[in-house]
């Protein structure tokens, strides 16, 4: 694999995520792509940054260490040097007085300061294009080809900015010329540029409305909370575009999940979704949802907490919460998305689950996976299929209730399976009390304790049916490995990579299904010689899950909840230290030749 990774830091409204983005599309034109946003809570301010690794070969999460560094603040150095590479560039304007060249220099790295300024007012005649022109000296460089830059700036800044396009392309050019004449001995050059097929850029939030919108669903609520506000903002834009969704925002999480409980009892596929405080107001609704059967799908897109926390850093620390939401007893299921297109099939898969079973399906991502993109091939989403696969199960349309004897029709009837007929409301011969009380068949309020306990066991058969249906944990890399990493949702594709790196000693299982808990995982489970678990919180919540299911204990863990996302490297550094011991062992080695 041959790849150059970039990183451009500064603060909140100088730029750096448009500028990273577009950048990462230019660099989708002639290789594969990985990127992705980090920023602070604040709207001005602070430092953000965006990362983005450009390679030969198919990438599918951050790289451990930074290339070029493009510091637009006075903090980028500071914060991302210990990511720089031996011989990485810091590449910042020439005006600045407040970098230390010494310092970068004694710590292996390249100092450029570049005219990025001055080359924006005597090109372009604007200093706004500094961000143009530092992304020119990135390419100068990297060796990148300047032409699909000029592309993208062509199509972003449109026909309408009149020579604006051009003057940003002549800005960039001069950057790269600069950079080319100012560093032609550098040593991280991209590879030959690919031919490769037209390809889209996603991210996670968009890869799982996407998959919803051609699941069907027809109605969406929500009140806007980070990470998860972009899968409602698109969602709202399809409405508007004619798609055949309603978007409703609302003043609160309460009303959010009400307002789709409403919508999915009339018959509709309905979501709503949240971060982790968000859900918290939705969970006297979901238990609500729960004694009802009201089909709902719940996006949460989880950060970190407790509280506030930290409303823009990664963490799974809600896997807990989302087992044991909602007061009493009643059915959920719950799946974790692994990555972009898993993104889009789960959200489609959600919307069957909930329907076939009448119960709450909730959709566990992260902040990581909700803004990462990286390119895939267009029919890497399959519409069709998931169109053709839409499961209403058991639901009563007009035409099979016109044949149905009168007031015989009960919303709750009892079955082998757990699961009633839904009628479509509105019907004379489908009426039906929706109550947050015990209910008998055909919904009157009862505390008799014999129809408490038929009612309790019709709802509760649903998960033995839905278990069967739950997909096994992915097993990845050798059988014969002697240690097998366990984990779950967003961590996959990361994992994955640092199975890769470390060879056929490890090996991964990495659940999707969590709740009800896959019949297959224990057998799977027994058969791993040693388990390890890698978790971004502090409990090792998926470990706890597993215990309490099969009474099966990790050997060991491997925590992360600084808020930033495992790297593949960091993933190997942690397993060669903790499982196998060999960076201590390293370590006394030297201090024994020392001494």
């Amino acid at each position: 694999m041959s790849e150059v990774v970039f990183t451009i830091g500064g603060e909140a409204g100088q730029g750096v995520e448009s500028s990273g983005a577009g950048f990462a599309r230019a660099l989708s034109r002639e290789y594969h792509i990985f990127g992705v946003a980090d920023y602070e809570s604040r709207i001005r301010g602070g430092h953000n940054s965006y990362h983005i690794r450009a390679s030969d070969q198919v990438v599918r999460t951050q790289a451990h260490q930074t290339h070029i560094l493009i510091g637009l603040d006075k903090p980028s150095y500071r914060h991302h040097k210990l990511e720089l590479a031996a011989g990485a560039a810091f590449v910042y304007d020439a005006n600045r007085t407040d970098v230390d060249e010494n310092e970068v220099i004694a710590n292996g790295h390249l100092p450029l300061a570049a005219p990025l300024e001055k080359l924006a007012m005597d090109v372009g005649g604007n200093k706004i294009m500094a961000n143009t022109a530092a992304l020119g000296v990135a390419a100068g460089l990297s060796g990148m080809d300047f032409t699909p830059m000029a592309e993208i700036m062509r199509r972003n800044f449109g026909k309408k900015s009149g020579d604006l396009a051009e003057k940003n392309i002549e800005v960039g050019h001069a950057g790269l010329d600069w950079a080319v004449s100012a560093a032609p001995a550098f040593p991280y050059k991209l590879p030959a540029p690919l031919e490769l097929p037209p390809r889209m850029l996603v991210h996670g939030n968009q890869a799982f409305a996407l998959g919803a919108l051609a699941a069907g669903c027809k109605f969406i609520s929500g009140y806007p909370m980070t990470p998860w506000s972009s899968a409602f903002e698109y969602l709202i834009h399809a409405s508007k575009q004619g798609l055949g969704i309603v978007a409703h925002q609302v003043e609160d999480e309460i009303a959010a999940i009400s307002a789709a409980l409403g919508a999915s009892w009339s018959g509709l596929r309905a979501m709503t979704g949240s971060s982790g405080g968000g859900f918290d107001l939705m969970v006297e609704h979901l238990s609500l949802a729960g004694i009802n059967e009201v089909p709902i799908v719940v996006l949460v897109v989880q950060r970190g907490g407790p509280g506030t926390g930290m409303p823009t850093r990664d963490e799974q620390s809600d896997l807990t919460t989302m087992i044991g939401a909602g007061h009493g007893e009643f059915p959920r299921i719950i799946l974790a998305v692994k990555d972009l297109e898993d993104c889009f099939y789960t959200a489609a898969r959600a919307f069957n689950l909930a329907e076939k079973y009448q119960t709450p399906v909730i959709v566990l991502s992260s902040l990581h996976l909700s803004h990462q993109i990286y390119d895939v091939e267009p029919d890497a989403f399959d519409l069709e299929r998931v169109q053709q696969e839409i499961d209403r199960a058991k639901t009563l349309d007009y035409a099979a209730l016109d044949k149905l004897p009168d007031d015989s029709y009960g919303r709750y009837q009892l079955t082998e399976d757990g699961i009633s007929p839904r009628a479509i409301v509105g019907h004379p011969k489908a009426f039906v009390h929706g109550m947050s009380d015990e209910h008998t068949e055909h919904g009157g309020i009862t505390e008799d304790p014999e129809n408490r306990n038929r009612m309790m066991n019709k709802r509760m058969k649903k998960l033995e049916s839905a278990r069967l249906e739950m997909n096994a944990p992915e097993l990845y890399g050798s059988s014969e490995a002697e240690v097998t990493l366990v984990g779950w949702g967003s961590t996959y594709q990361t994992l994955r990579e640092a199975v890769d790196r470390l060879g056929g000693r490890v090996n991964l299982l990495q659940f999707g299904d969590l709740q009800p808990f896959p019949k297959s995982a224990q057998m799977m489970l027994e058969k791993c010689k040693k388990l390890v678990s890698v978790e971004q919180n502090y409990t090792s919540q998926l470990a706890l899950l597993i215990r309490m299911e099969t009474g099966i204990a990790m050997h060991q863990h491997i925590n992360k909840y600084d808020g930033r996302p495992f790297t593949p490297q960091w993933i190997v550094d942690q397993v060669l230290d903790q499982v196998f011991g060999e960076t201590k062992a390293k370590q006394a080695q030297l201090e024994g030749v020392h001494s």
